[in-house]
């Protein structure tokens, strides 16, 4: 069936940041070309000690304009899907919910904003920060793509079987890209940008999320192309991850990027057969010691053809055939429509929700556990590649299993825990050892001495019984 919203005009091209979900548009933030030293490129540079985070001045870096992009509206007319979602099947989130809802826990979407009506949100969402234009602080979402993010990370079940994977968590909305605004450059600053959202002010958002206590931030966005320099931008952008981590103890969940071929995606997909040596660079997935980056699965258990590889990939969720809330209306979509048709909603966007809302179920179930301890208890209980890692480039450590990840006992977790240090083995080859003859030949004497005493008493036997016959 057709339920979806409507865009009341052709889907947008390049723009500023990349919108991992298949709302059809997307884009590579700018920043600086400065370069560093590097090391392979499918890893960052370290972040030099003492670099603090970037400042937060809470808003954007440039004026920017709407365009003559409508903005989504309505298609549903709140009907409802009938269908449960398949991704909620497979993960069995009525069983996960059964030991925690995420209720207290605080939820960062640092996307196109999100629009609070949709009753499945009820009182949830709380502005959180403004980085394109108004005063709204994220509660205003042109594009509606932060809305359905949300709406899969946190929505309540209300009519229908459609529920989010964190129903009872707090949802702070940070606006901090649209392709509903663009920048044509000024005296002070000559970037033209087709769309609103920088490194810088992603960097701002996530700070800014840390510092308002937010436990988990999902960023379903990605700044991707061929490897190049690394930027200022991207330290400030480190910096942020690293302060948010260790310092506020948050959870950063992140889409691992789509593959596209028309400018609006990784450009590129790395199936180098060196993966150090990458063809594409997903950010912020690549600081994978620092986030947990999700890759997309299909209903058939294969990853998505979309979905990037690579060696920063940590974990997968269901990125297909997505259902969730109605940006500009009281129902559910599973599709966007827009001037050029209709498309399935799908992508490395819409799997990273998931993994940020079971995040929140994990943190609240144990709240004595730190974020490096909730992303490795995630990663220890997902379902594994069958191979001698346990991990791949395309899923990481597999698909997360939202139960095993509220129920198993880790001994990792431990007070005291010693994690035992690997030995090493050494080990030869050595030819097999060569006939040793005399035991054998003692073995053979004592065979043969046992079947002639055999055969000399059937001979005695033989005689003595025909003797007796004689007589």
């Amino acid at each position: 069936m057709r339920t979806g919203m409507r865009r009341t005009t052709a889907a947008a091209t390049a723009g500023l940041l990349l919108l991992t979900g298949a709302v059809p548009h997307a884009s590579a933030q700018p920043s600086s070309s400065s370069s560093a030293a590097v090391k392979p490129n499918s890893v960052p540079p370290d972040l030099p000690p003492n670099t603090g985070p970037p400042v937060d001045k809470g808003g954007p870096d440039v004026k920017y304009e709407r365009t003559n992009k409508g903005c989504v509206e309505s298609d549903t007319k709140s009907e409802l899907i009938k269908q449960k979602p398949w991704g909620q099947v497979q993960l069995n989130l009525e069983q996960a919910h059964r030991f925690a809802t995420g209720k207290g826990i605080k939820i960062a979407i640092i996307d196109t904003g999100v629009d609070p009506r949709n009753p499945r949100f009820g009182d949830r969402v709380k502005a959180g920060g403004e980085y394109v234009f108004g005063d709204k602080n994220g509660l205003d979402d042109c594009d509606g793509h932060g809305t359905e993010v949300a709406g899969v990370a946190a929505a309540a079940k209300t009519e229908g079987d459609f529920v989010g994977a964190a129903p009872e968590a707090e949802i702070m909305a940070i606006r901090q890209t649209s392709d509903r605004f663009e920048f044509k450059g000024d005296a002070a600053n000559p970037e033209k940008r087709d769309s609103a959202g920088k490194v810088s002010t992603l960097a701002m958002a996530i700070v800014r999320a840390a510092n308002q206590n937010a436990k988990v931030i999902n960023i379903s966005l990605t700044n991707c192309g061929t490897p190049k320099g690394f930027s200022a931008d991207d330290q400030s952008l480190q910096a942020a991850i690293k302060y948010a981590v260790d310092v506020k103890n948050v959870v950063i969940v992140t889409a691992a990027g789509n593959l596209s071929d028309k400018g609006a995606g990784c450009p590129k997909q790395n199936d180098n057969l060196d993966p150090a040596n990458v063809n594409s660079i997903s950010s912020p997935a690549w600081f994978a010691n620092d986030v947990l980056s999700v890759a997309s699965i299909a209903r058939s258990g294969a990853v998505s053809s979309f979905s990037v590889w690579g060696p920063w990939v940590s974990i997968a969720a269901p990125g297909e055939e997505i259902i969730s809330v109605d940006p500009k209306g009281t129902g559910l979509t599973n599709a966007n429509v827009t001037a050029q048709g209709t498309t399935d909603i799908k992508g490395t966007s819409f799997a990273s929700p998931y993994v940020a809302g079971i995040t929140a179920l994990v943190r609240q179930r144990f709240p004595d556990l730190n974020a490096r301890q909730v992303m490795n208890r995630l990663k220890a209980t997902a379902l594994n590649p069958g191979n001698v890692s346990g991990k791949d480039n395309k899923v990481g450590y597999g698909m997360i299993n939202p139960v095993a990840a509220l129920t198993a006992v880790l001994p990792a977790e431990a007070k005291g825990f010693q994690k035992p240090e690997p030995k090493e083995m050494n080990t030869t080859v050595t030819p097999p050892p060569g006939i040793d003859w005399p035991p054998i030949i003692v073995a053979l004497s004592g065979i043969g001495l046992g079947v002639a005493l055999l055969m000399l008493t059937l001979f005695v036997r033989n005689s003595v019984n025909r003797r007796r016959k004689d007589a």
